[in-house]
């Protein structure tokens, strides 16, 4: 029996990969408009008079510049999220094999550690250079004569930045990435687990379609908000002035909170409550069926 199930792990780590990854191209595609709008508002300065409703911003954004000007740094972010959805889901699971019980239960606590594992993995590995390439790129956006636009552009970019500048804002990023998947992996994780035992549920087996996407979207909302200050810092130490404004990541939480007060770290929050709100619910929808396909 233990030689039947070698093949089998092997098998379910490309699976975990090809799910993860469909799901986060799927996510990553869908939601940009408020990844695109979060960003824009992290880079709006404390003096601006350019107004922090969301909804306004992407109003004005089309009305001046078009549609097409709220997906700018979109293939690179679906390229990056693509990745780094799998990178996550190929690191939870493999992690959380080493964590489970010996009934193939993930406690809560662990479900946490597995789920920062992952994070901190997808950090290294996709996002730190795809979210300073992106960040760059709707930076660049607003100046009176962008350069880094469409892809000459952002073969320039890269050049420009090199491998320094690609993971420029790591700390933050790692930080980020891990606090974001200990929340959320652990959330989703856990009520998961609850939903199973109290339906008689076998772990192995997925919940509704229903009702992983009401799950996951939930675990996107506590992720927001327990999250943002990071997320907030991750997005000024990756804009195109950084290196002229910020000494390192510590520098940065001290200025803003100096600055600019304490509720600044929460700029750009209900987009990206938006974004994963709608994104938990796809990701993880998304990532069962797939599972549940590839199987």
């Amino acid at each position: 029996m233990s030689s039947a199930q070698k093949p089998q792990r092997k098998q379910k780590g490309w699976k975990s990969f090809l799910a993860g990854a469909v799901a986060g191209a799927v996510e990553g595609t869908v939601n940009y408009p408020f990844e695109f709008t979060k960003t824009r508002l992290q880079l709006v300065p404390k003096s601006s008079t350019m107004s922090r409703n969301p909804f306004v911003l992407m109003y004005k954004v089309v009305q001046s510049q078009g549609l097409g000007a709220l997906y700018v740094g979109c293939p690179i972010f679906v390229i990056g999220n693509t990745a780094k959805a799998g990178v996550r889901f190929l690191g939870f699971d493999s992690i959380k094999k080493l964590l489970v019980d010996q009934d193939g239960k993930l406690s809560g606590p662990r479900g946490v550690v597995a789920g920062m594992g992952a994070g901190l993995m997808e950090s290294v590995f996709a996002v730190t250079p795809a979210e300073s390439l992106k960040t760059a790129m709707i930076d660049d956006r607003q100046l009176a004569h962008p350069k880094y636009q469409g892809t000459v552009g952002l073969v320039k970019l890269v050049k420009d930045l090199g491998l320094r500048g690609l993971y420029k804002g790591f700390l933050p990023v790692a930080m980020r990435q891990g606090a974001n998947q200990a929340v959320r992996m652990g959330t989703y994780s856990k009520i998961k687990g609850a939903i199973q035992q109290a339906s008689g549920t076998p772990p192995d087996q997925p919940l509704s379609t229903g009702m992983t996407f009401l799950v996951g979207a939930f675990a996107g909302l506590v992720t927001v908000y327990t999250t943002m200050p990071i997320d907030t810092v991750k997005t000024r130490m990756q804009a195109l002035d950084a290196r002229t404004r910020y000494s390192g990541t510590f520098n940065c939480f001290a200025k803003i909170f100096r600055e600019e007060g304490l509720l600044a770290f929460w700029k750009g929050a209900t987009p990206r409550l938006g974004r994963l709100l709608l994104g938990g619910g796809i990701v993880f929808t998304t990532y069962e069926k797939m599972m549940t396909i590839l199987n």
